[in-house]
């Protein structure tokens, strides 16, 4: 019995995100076992988020009735700027954090090995291993959710650029007079399509006098609003919230063409938050879009598709890390 605990058959993937930790455990990328999630709290520090981590991890494996002993590796999927090889976060401006030995810091803890990579980057490792089976040779996932990222696969690798910043979609200029973004440019994919840029324009909206279901649903201030609420407003006939969730699936549409005519993939997958709720309504105008928008011919053959895996591309991208990087 004690050697069947020793062996390490289990793989743990994590998503860090600004607002909230997500741990699970995988017999395979394809087989998870158990989860745990909670709150990032950065607020408080680099040293109580990374010991948040740490005890994420504990409880998924608890939650299981393993122990650490019997995990492999975990893999992390972190915001921001990250190098792989020093097993750093570089920057990560949603954390607060800059220059900070991720890898080194949860392997004291956990006393397991560990590796980390670019939340999207890992998100990405995760569909193209699990929902596309590996298949094509190129790919590209955009991901819209409190910001917009993406990831690259090329020649069935992950790409990470140069300076390891490659796949920052979000950031692709469509609009040179646009919305401020968060990076100090004007007119990002990020600031015309994430869910931060679809609520904000909502909010402004109600405060010049628009009217929206949505005031009903929620109160004026409209503060508790999720993409889901999006959802039931336009189902409910709400014409406003329905524009402003067209022209966002617009931009992405642009954004894809782009990525399309430069790139030019096998298959793009859409996925984050703000797809899971809205796929019905943004699907079919992202896809219309960037055929009307990608140089002749193309966009040919070219799937343009939603992640299934939802809020898990990250984790099952932390199961993939860890299983590929500890071979």
């Amino acid at each position: 019995m004690a050697e069947a605990q020793d062996r390490k058959e289990y793989l743990v993937g994590v998503d860090l995100g600004g607002t909230k930790i997500l741990a699970g455990v995988f017999r395979s990328p394809q087989n998870c076992v158990g989860r745990t999630k909670m709150s990032t709290k950065s607020q408080r520090g680099v040293k109580a988020i990374i010991d948040r981590v740490a005890r994420c991890v504990q409880d998924a494996v608890d939650e299981c009735d393993l122990s650490l002993k019997q995990v492999r590796a975990v893999g992390v999927g972190a915001p921001g700027a990250v190098d792989p090889e020093s097993g750093r976060v570089i920057l990560a401006p949603n954390l607060g954090w800059e220059n900070v030995p991720l890898q080194r810091e949860l392997e004291d803890h956990l006393e397991l090995p560990v590796v980390i990579e670019n939340d999207c980057n890992a998100a990405t490792m995760g569909i193209y291993a699990t929902e596309l089976e590996a298949k094509p040779r190129s790919m590209v996932g955009i991901y819209l959710g409190t910001g917009v990222g993406g990831g690259l696969i090329l020649d069935k690798k992950l790409y990470s650029g140069f300076n390891r910043t490659a796949g920052e979609i979000g950031h692709m200029v469509l609009e040179v007079e646009g919305p401020k973004c968060n990076c100090g440019n004007r007119g990002c994919l990020e600031a015309l399509a994430s869910r931060t840029a679809i609520f904000r324009r909502v909010q402004t909206a109600v405060k010049e006098g628009q009217k929206t279901v949505l005031t009903s649903m929620l109160g004026d201030d409209l503060a508790d609003m999720r993409s889901g609420d999006l959802r039931k407003a336009i189902r409910q006939g709400d014409r406003f919230v329905e524009r402003v969730i067209e022209e966002a699936a617009e931009y992405t549409g642009i954004a894809v063409a782009n990525l399309i005519n430069l790139l030019n993939p096998e298959v793009i997958v859409l996925g984050g938050g703000v797809i899971a709720a809205l796929e019905d309504e943004m699907m079919s105008i992202i896809v219309e879009t960037a055929r009307d928008y990608a140089f002749a011919g193309s966009a040919k053959g070219v799937e343009i598709v939603a992640s299934k895996l939802g809020d898990d591309a990250g984790i099952v991208g932390g199961a993939v890390l860890a299983r590929d990087r500890t071979r």
